[in-house]
């Protein structure tokens, strides 16, 4: 066995790196209106369900995200393979990612005693809690649809079939939605139910999702391309090497999101203006800043991709086009942060304001969509070319650096900010805002230096040394 020459085929440029993103930024694009409309329904029904729902929401992301991106990193091994021609390897690779993921789903339901203890550490009010707790414990049933989502779905984006990932979520997205409003209105027939509502019909939508890729994933041409059957066993070194690199990933998205989540948790003591007033900024944000997240994807799969063909400096290029295109998007909609912040604040005008001076709220809101114009170019630097190098495996320096800032910076500043000093929302954006901008100069900076290049996944190069050691042996 030979490690690969490289490939001779030419750099695709931004033709092919937006023919892989458009279905990836859509497809995020749809969960973040899923999201936002999520809590959009809920500001409309009461300001208590409002303000229960992103930090309930968001400590469930923060449980389960780890797994979901270990089970995700089955992309980045597709993606590699796909590159290097071995189409068996993708269906091997994926079978290891659905393993996972049913491994673990007891492990996620195991985790909502932990969940409910950090929610009543949060200090919010008994109203609010209460609704915290009953929309949590609903949606920790989404977990495993999410996580074996994320193992089946890397099989199509892997390969760059992101438009069948785009599809798939819209229909299920479009469900969940479609759902969102007739449980929390009770419409059509069905029961009004509020925030449970809103979390069971999340929950529906989540398991529709890995049905759907399920179906594809066996159905006749795949098994027939990639013997997807035949290859769904259980193979050591490739699982061991998926949890050697895929690890850090997990561990990296948790200690992060867990990170966000304590920002989120903490600004909810500050009052409920503060509270309210950054629930609609961070709804608004992650509608607006959600396509980078498709982005980012998209830069893992092409660098992947171009590391399997051993093309290394094609790789690198692809990485910069996508923050060039990232950070454009972003600079418009920043611009539209600042230049027409009422359009957005007015969508949740209504029972989300609650007991609290509309104007007043509209104030503080303004100023916090100011300061997400800022972070919004050190997000998709974050976002983008942390993606860029995990589709090269270099996932320990992804985690080591990101978790490090996160907790060191970001939670111990917050923590000062909010428990001790008890400064005001203002100061704890702007602290969240510096920890943004130094995450994506770190990545900016370790992308630069080239040091993934040198990361072997696929383990293709001890077979080489040992050609080489046979060679030696036979002429001494």
């Amino acid at each position: 066995m030979n490690f690969p020459t490289p490939d001779s085929r030419p750099f695709g440029g931004w033709r092919e790196l937006l023919k892989i993103a458009w279905p990836l930024i859509i497809n995020s694009g749809t969960f973040a209106v899923l999201n936002f409309c999520d809590r959009l329904f809920l500001s409309w029904y009461g300001e208590a369900e409002f303000r229960a729902s992103l930090p309930a929401g968001i400590l469930f992301f923060s449980l389960v995200c780890g797994f979901m991106a270990l089970a995700g990193f089955t992309n980045t091994f597709v993606a590699q393979m796909w590159g290097a021609g071995d189409k068996q390897g993708c269906a091997r690779a994926t079978a290891q990612g659905i393993l996972f993921a049913l491994l673990s789903i007891p492990c996620i339901l195991a985790l909502a005693p932990v969940g409910l203890w950090f929610l009543r550490l949060s200090g919010h009010g008994p109203e609010v809690f209460a609704l915290e707790e009953q929309y949590f414990k609903i949606i920790i049933w989404c977990g495993g649809g999410m996580t074996l989502s994320s193992a089946l779905s890397s099989f199509f984006s892997g390969r760059g079939r992101t438009f069948v990932i785009m599809a798939c979520n819209i229909a299920a997205n479009g469900l969940n939605i479609l759902l969102n409003y007739c449980f929390v209105f009770g419409k059509w027939g069905c029961p009004e139910m509020g925030i449970a509502g809103a979390g069971w019909a999340t929950v529906i939508g989540s398991w529709i999702s890995p049905l759907i890729f399920a179906l594809l994933y066996f159905s006749k041409p795949a098994i027939a391309e990639f013997q997807t059957l035949k290859n769904l066993r259980f193979d050591p070194g490739l699982f061991k090497r998926m949890i050697r690199f895929g690890l850090p990933s997990g561990v990296h998205w948790f200690l992060d999101v867990g990170a966000f989540t304590a920002f989120v948790l903490l600004v909810g003591k500050l009052g409920p203006i503060a509270h309210i007033a950054s629930n609609i900024a961070l709804s608004i944000n992650l509608i607006a800043f959600m396509p980078m997240i498709g982005m980012g994807m998209a830069a893992s799969i092409l660098v992947g991709q171009y590391l399997g063909r051993n093309q290394p400096d094609y790789a690198e290029r692809v990485g910069w086009l996508a923050l060039k295109i990232g950070v454009g998007y972003i600079v418009l909609v920043g611009l539209s942060f600042l230049l027409f912040p009422g359009v957005y604040v007015n969508v949740f005008e209504g029972n989300a304001a609650g007991s609290v001076p509309f104007d007043e709220l509209l104030r503080v809101v303004r100023i916090l969509l100011a300061i997400l114009a800022v972070w919004g170019v050190g997000d998709a630097c974050a976002l983008i070319l942390s993606g860029a190098l995990k589709g090269a495996g270099d996932t320990h320096f992804v985690l080591y650096y990101q978790s490090s800032v996160a907790w060191g910076f970001l939670v111990t500043g917050q923590i000062v900010i909010v428990e001790v000093l008890k400064l005001n929302v203002y100061v704890s954006w702007i602290w969240t805002l510096l920890y943004i901008l130094i995450l994506g100069l770190g990545f900016m900076l370790r992308f630069r230096s080239g040091h993934w290049k040198s990361i072997d996944l696929l383990d293709r190069r001890a077979p080489l040394v040992e050609e080489a050691e046979d060679a030696l042996a036979t002429r001494l």
